[in-house]
């Protein structure tokens, strides 16, 4: 099912701390950099803290500028977004400010957790989630129930880790305030846990008054049926890519790309790249890396339509190219209709070769509309 998009928002101090461990919370940003926090939220769907940090700063989570509430509501959207709450225990304060304030409320919790929340009469709608909360289940909901399309999480820290060591993390926007903290007892913005490997890429960096604004996106592929955000912007570049093959009649137009399991882009292709009229997208992939390449054996191919298992134009079909190349995860759109070749099921063959396949149809329509002329053959 379809995730929201997960913004991570968060200020730190140079030496890597949310706060100190003074009665009052550390203003870590100036008020330049609070109102563009406050351009970010009238943004987004639905703004998320965990209840640490309800408990400890007692929020709003409000959109501040009337202007930019009334945009929203010109747009048809509500005045604020949606507020988020995740509570195993349900034990929350319903005197805080966070339920009594702006707009809609939800609370995650357990199923014994939310017996606590109705008991204690919590302003908002608690959902269960089962003997535990599972990220993947809580961000379906939000996206398949509330309609929620981009998630903004403002903390705490234990809820950022757990969204990236799980993949879920599409862009961490991280501002740093020029003092330091020092205290080993403090709260920090990342805990141990276990990382995806490799570099983030950085999207953004400016001043904002005197902190500095970084935006970063994780890029290092999933290494099995579960999708990471990563996976999300890899197949939506293959799409992409699939948008600028020479149109044709007689086969479709599809992107791959090829990416190393640090999130290093090893090759991309498109069908009847170079002129090559008869050329497929992953086949003129795999056709630029060096076959020996050792990152070959833990890459991911991504493709907008299902590796074919059989063609007429060459005798190597793309799903045993990628066998051939050592590839065992291949992440796809679009499974193979029938248009050309009745019954094809690369899926099947790349599984039988011992490949994991993750199909993602909610890019399916990206990957179909460079092959709109196609419909009805």
């Amino acid at each position: 099912m379809s995730h929201p998009y997960v913004l991570l928002s968060a200020a730190v101090s140079l030496d890597g701390y949310l706060d100190d461990t003074g009665p009052q919370r550390l203003l870590l940003s100036g008020a330049a950099d609070f109102d563009r926090v406050d351009e970010v939220r009238a943004s987004v769907d639905a703004i998320l803290v965990g209840a640490g940090t309800i408990r400890a700063d007692n929020p709003r989570l409000l959109v501040n500028s009337p202007e930019r509430r009334a945009a929203r509501v010109a747009e048809g959207r509500p005045e604020y977004p949606l507020k988020v709450t995740v509570s195993g225990s349900g034990d929350l304060d319903p005197a805080a400010r966070f339920w009594h304030t702006g707009g809609e409320k939800i609370l995650y919790t357990t199923d014994r957790g939310a017996e606590r929340a109705r008991a204690l009469g919590l302003a908002a709608d608690v959902v269960p989630l089962g003997p535990e909360v599972g990220w993947r289940r809580l961000l379906e909901h939000l996206h398949g129930v509330r309609g929620v399309r981009r998630l903004m999480v403002e903390g705490g820290g234990l809820i950022h880790t757990q969204l990236l060591t799980q993949g879920l993390a599409d862009e961490l926007q991280l501002v740093l305030a020029p003092l330091f903290v020092g205290d080993p007892a403090a709260p920090r913005l990342f805990g141990p846990g276990s990382y995806q490997g490799g570099r983030l890429r950085l999207l953004e960096t400016r001043a904002v008054g005197d902190v500095v604004l970084m935006r970063y996106e994780p890029t290092a592929p999933g290494t099995g049926e579960l999708p990471v955000a990563a996976d999300h912007h890899w197949l939506g570049l293959a799409c992409d890519l699939a948008a600028q093959c020479p149109p044709s009649d007689t086969a479709f137009s599809v992107g791959a790309v090829v990416v190393a399991a640090d999130g290093t882009e090893l090759a991309r292709g498109h069908s009847r790249e170079g002129g090559d009229p008869v050329a497929h997208a992953e086949e003129a992939a795999l056709a630029k890396i060096d076959p020996t390449d050792p990152r070959l054996m833990t890459a991911t191919v991504y493709s907008s339509l299902e590796p074919c298992a059989r063609r007429a134009s060459r005798p190597a079909p793309c799903a045993a190219l990628i066998l051939d190349a050592g590839v065992r995860r291949v992440v796809t759109a679009w499974r193979e209709p029938d248009t050309f070749v009745a019954g094809a099921d690369g899926s099947g063959v790349l599984a039988k070769g011992g490949a994991t396949v993750v199909v993602l149809p909610e890019y399916e329509e990206r990957a179909k509309a460079p092959n709109g002329h196609l419909a009805g053959r």
